[in-house]
């Protein structure tokens, strides 16, 4: 389940977010993911994303016949980033050479703490691929005007494969 219960409190001005709900919503990424390298991921509700930038090397762990967890370190290693933008955003805004001028972000939340989980298996319809199944845990945000959100735990981020290397 991937719904995050965010109450901030708004001052004059100040953008008032009450939920993050990406439940339904499917894991996207530019490139596919490789092994040995940072991996840019996101997730997008309409005027909304949930960015997940993976260290170097998190996808590299899998070994043929085991399940392997892999820990990353938030924000010393990996990188999770909450964004509002002025109206809805799709894959073009991270995904193209030139940058998009709109939508814009009015507003974005970067976590101060967390893990991100990452259990890798051999996929057993495909023994080519590992299947990188992604987790969050204590992540915590804290807002423009100082309010913190801890704890949040999102259990089904999503997953990703990567080639079994020969």
């Amino acid at each position: 389940m991937l719904t995050l219960v965010l109450l901030f409190s708004c001052s004059d001005g100040d953008l008032q977010i009450e939920t993050i709900d990406f439940d339904s919503v499917s894991l996207q990424y530019c490139a596919a993911p490789v092994r040995n390298a940072k991996n840019l991921m996101f997730k997008i509700n309409e005027s909304e994303a949930l960015i997940l930038e993976l260290q170097s090397g998190a996808l590299n762990n899998g070994v043929v016949g085991e399940t392997v967890t892999t820990e990353s370190t938030v924000p010393s290693q990996s990188q999770v980033t909450y964004r509002v933008f002025s109206d809805a955003v799709n894959n073009a805004y991270f995904c193209d050479d030139i940058p998009v001028v709109s939508p814009t972000v009015i507003d974005e939340v970067i976590a101060e703490d967390g893990l991100v989980i990452i259990e890798t298996t051999v996929d057993p319809e495909d023994e080519t691929v590992f299947v990188h199944t992604i987790s969050l845990s204590g992540i915590s945000f804290v807002t423009g005007n100082g309010e913190r959100i801890t704890n949040l735990v999102i259990s089904e981020f999503g997953e990703v494969t990567t080639a079994i290397p020969n």
